[in-house]
């Protein structure tokens, strides 16, 4: 017998009208089964820390979500994605761009090939391999993570990848002042904003970096 996730479902479509988003019941929908793939494949592969299904909700899709007003252009690279996240709900709200979520974890980048096929997510593709390793055949507009690294660790990762109209957005928790002022000279802020996560009592924040030349 399937399991009930309509509690976990009318959630996320509270959450979202909470935050404005415009994201189709379809779309959400299929945000939830891949929650509910996450879940199964859990068990065997240890993917993600998280196992309350709510929670899940919470700091998987909405808190992923809440960065979709400043996913713009045609292309973005989501670096240490771990089982998907932020990449393959911002995909699934944004299927008009490509995405391209990147782990050096071989068992997370099955479990999210595995996910996006029989979800049939066609703006999504995968890679294994080390953010410093990746040499992607075209450049990307933007560069993504959450809860990677410092901001320098990320910058300095991301090197061979930038170009004068990149964008580097991190996803983070409290405000990182200390590392902020620890950036290397060759990128500036362009944006520091301040993220409200439906249901989520914790600090959010997204910084945007960009080449200082640019």
């Amino acid at each position: 017998m399937a399991e009930d996730w309509s509690t976990e479902a009318l959630l996320l479509k509270e959450g979202i009208e909470e935050t404005s988003l415009s994201i189709s019941d379809q779309q959400q929908q299929q945000m939830i089964e891949y929650l509910k793939l996450l879940t199964k494949w859990n068990k065997a592969f240890n993917l993600t820390s998280i196992t309350d299904r709510k929670e899940m909700v919470i700091k998987h899709l909405l808190d992923s979500l809440v960065a979709l007003p400043w996913i713009k252009g045609t292309s973005v690279l989501d670096v240490g994605t771990g089982a998907g996240i932020p990449g393959v709900p911002l995909a699934i709200a944004k299927p008009e761009l490509s995405f391209t979520v990147l782990d050096s974890n071989g068992k997370k980048t099955r479990f999210i090939k595995q996910a996006i096929s029989e979800l049939g997510i066609q703006n999504v593709q995968v890679a294994q391999a080390r953010t410093e390793n990746f040499h992607p055949e075209s450049p990307f507009q933007q560069i993504i993570c959450r809860a990677y690294s410092s901001l320098t660790k990320f910058v300095e990762q991301t090197g061979s990848m930038m170009h004068p109209s990149i964008e580097l957005l991190a996803m983070k928790g409290q405000f990182p002042t200390s590392e902020i002022e620890e950036l290397p000279n060759s990128v500036v802020v362009e944006d520091q904003i301040e993220l409200s996560v439906p249901y989520l009592h914790e600090q959010r924040h997204l910084i945007i970096l960009k080449p200082r030349d640019a």
